[in-house]
């Protein structure tokens, strides 16, 4: 069934964290290098916390490599910061010309804003190294193994984001050119004029050849799960207002069967009804479960040759819905213990989400006299689907003592533009210290707002973090347990507080210097507080006494070993990792406990699927704690 794209030169897996898009994009990949030998196929992962490597069971670098068996076939991770360097060294001159045209400042004084750590790098340099790829014809067919759907559209919309920049960069230039004008009556082309029109003409080809539905396809991978379902729905429909070409879906892990797991079954067909109705157009797949993770290339060779075409579904009954029995350690009264922030992650599709609500659900049961609300970063929300609830940007209230929470990112960051980025904007452009008003109108007050009127994606993250820091800082919550998004884009949340310490530091030196022409005193005392408050949110990050991060995972290879790779990095900036969640455990899939030997192993089964979203929440929060009252609320 591969062969359906045989007529495509790009095609871009994505959907749900988990769901097994690199699995796919693998067998993909080798697919096409088997089927076209004399051809040059590229597969790469703009995930920061790729599996490429568990996967094909191969090195895997930031520089394209040959697979051993399939020399046409070459493999590469994008490395962030590598290619913001190699972007610097071709490219910084220009820009730092640009920019300090459009500023008061001298070009050395921005030239550090290339060694912060700005959010959104990842996507931003993926993008600008896919068009490359595109542009330059490196490889005759591309497979990309995207990063989970919310933050695969955050990488689309930089398309629109390079747009503005541009125009931005081009007023700045008009600057130049007006003031050139004035001063010598004419005007001539320069270097930067070049750079210009070489950026928007590989941008503009890019964007090309990204919404060529003749070229490009993105695939959906999904699994027949409720809460997947949804994000897919959700995801489907970004995908349309981006002009993205949409090319077909692929179901994975799907039963072949109905006497191996009756319960599991009955919700996979009901739900491959949903599916084959999302959308008439494009075809959908399904990919057979498999005994053993396919590993290898001989292993995903043979799951290439399964993949089949479904255009109808034969529904079955759901069988008597069985609990599971608890399985010993649980977790200890959190409240009691003095945490206030407790914070939920792992690899895509673990189980992250449900986790995070029963934790919520349990402490609220054990503390009626306590806040709680359970609260998602994730920009591909779950949290209202676990609960069966339409969440939003207010919280809802879920019980008496409990409220939940989906952290809408463009509201926060519109609240945070009207506090500080417009008026820095101002304040960057020199905006009221130009006597020529031609001169200014001409590029830079509304070349710097259309800048700060963009975001880079990552800074919904640091944002978010401010605002649940400051929840707990006003003693509205007792407690906030935290649903993040998948590992790569979790370890940036964690890191944002540094990110942003960086950033408002060079605005200080930058204002220090130039402030008998800014003035803003009011202003910078402003963002000085915002320090504040970013610094003391690290130290509370760091604090095991006021947060904790509960790390889920399940018995997969991939999800062991990037959860291992978590646990180091967790380990390196101070945060407290006290439990490990074993998702969907069996007495036959027992993971070793020396791997985690710092953590303790809390085990919960596998909850029946037959059942209403909030009976879920309960039963696994009943299987989670030790409590009495838990376990008679779940019967």
């Amino acid at each position: 069934m591969m062969d359906y794209y045989d007529s495509l030169h790009l095609v871009m897996f994505s959907g749900k964290g988990g769901v097994g898009k690199t699995t796919i994009s693998c067998s993909f990949a080798r697919y096409w290098a088997r089927k076209f030998p004399q051809e040059k196929i590229l597969l790469i992962s703009t995930d920061p916390a790729h599996s490429l490597g568990d996967v094909l069971q191969s090195e895997v670098k930031d520089i394209a490599l040959a697979v051993t068996d399939l020399p046409n076939l070459r493999v590469q991770a994008l490395d962030a910061q590598k290619l913001l360097l190699e972007f610097k060294a071709k490219y910084s001159y220009f820009l730092e010309i640009l920019v300090e045209r459009g500023s008061l400042a001298d070009g050395g004084d921005l030239a550090p804003v290339w060694d912060l750590n700005w959010p959104g790098l990842n996507e931003l340099m993926g993008l600008l190294e896919i068009q490359r790829l595109l542009t330059e014809n490196e490889a005759d067919r591309v497979v990309i193994d995207m990063a989970p759907s919310g933050h695969t559209l955050s990488l689309l919309r930089l398309k629109d984001f390079l747009d503005v920049i541009l125009n931005s960069l081009e007023l700045f230039q008009e600057k130049h050119r007006v003031i050139t004008q004035s001063f010598k009556g004419s005007y001539t082309a320069d270097e930067v004029d070049n750079f210009l029109v070489e950026m928007k003409h590989q941008l503009a080809e890019g964007r090309r050849l990204l919404q060529d539905e003749k070229f490009t396809g993105c695939l959906v991978v999904g699994i027949s799960e409720p809460m997947c379902f949804s994000e897919t729905e959700r995801f489907l429909n970004s995908l349309e207002t981006l002009d993205v070409p949409y090319a077909g879906l692929f179901i994975n892990h799907i039963l072949l069967n109905s006497e191996l797991e009756l319960d599991r079954y009955a919700e996979q067909q009901n739900l491959l009804t949903k599916y084959l109705n999302l959308n008439t157009n494009q075809p959908v797949f399904i990919v057979p479960q498999q005994r053993v993770e396919p590993l290898g290339g001989v292993a995903l060779d043979s799951l290439a040759s399964q993949i089949q075409k479904i255009s109808s579904v034969e529904l079955v009954p759901p069988p008597l819905i069985q609990w599971p029995a608890q399985v010993l350690p649980s977790f200890h009264d959190f409240i009691n213990e003095g945490c206030k922030l407790i914070i939920i992650g792992g690899k895509g599709g673990v189980g992250k989400t449900t986790v995070a609500a029963a934790i919520a659900w349990a402490s609220a049961q054990q503390h009626p006299d306590k806040k709680i609300q359970v609260i998602s970063i994730d920009p591909a929300h779950s949290l209202g689907d676990a609960f069966g609830k339409d969440l939003g940007h207010e919280p809802i209230s879920l019980t008496s003592n409990l409220s939940g929470q989906e952290i809408d990112a463009n509201r926060v960051l519109e609240q945070f533009r009207g506090d500080y980025l417009w008026e820095l904007a101002d304040m960057i452009s020199g905006e009221g210290s130009q006597a020529d008003t031609t001169v200014n109108v001409a590029y830079v007050p509304e070349a710097w707002r259309q800048i700060m009127s963009q975001a880079l994606p990552g800074i919904d993250e640091m944002l978010s973090l401010i605002t649940v820091m400051d929840l707990l800082d006003s003693n509205q919550q007792d407690l906030i347990i935290l649903d993040t998004a998948p590992t790569g884009h979790l370890l940036r949340f964690l890191e944002m507080p540094s990110a942003l310490g960086d950033w408002l530091s060079w605005i200080f030196k930058l204002w220090l210097k130039y402030q008998d022409v800014l003035g803003r005193v009011d202003f910078i005392g402003r963002l000085r507080n915002l320090r504040q408050q970013v610094v003391k949110a690290q130290k509370k990050l760091k604090n095991s006494q006021h947060t904790q991060f509960v790390g889920v995972i399940q018995s997969e290879l991939a999800i062991i070993s990037e959860h291992i790779r978590l646990t180091e990095s967790l380990k390196n900036m101070g945060v407290n990792q006290r439990y490990i969640v074993q998702n969907r455990y069996s007495p036959e899939m027992e993971i070793d406990h020396s791997l985690f030997p710092a953590q303790t192993m809390i085990r919960l089964p596998g909850l029946p699927r037959s059942v209403e979203a909030i009976d879920r929440v309960k039963g696994a929060a009943s299987l989670l704690f030790e409590v009495e009252e838990l376990t008679a609320n779940k019967r």
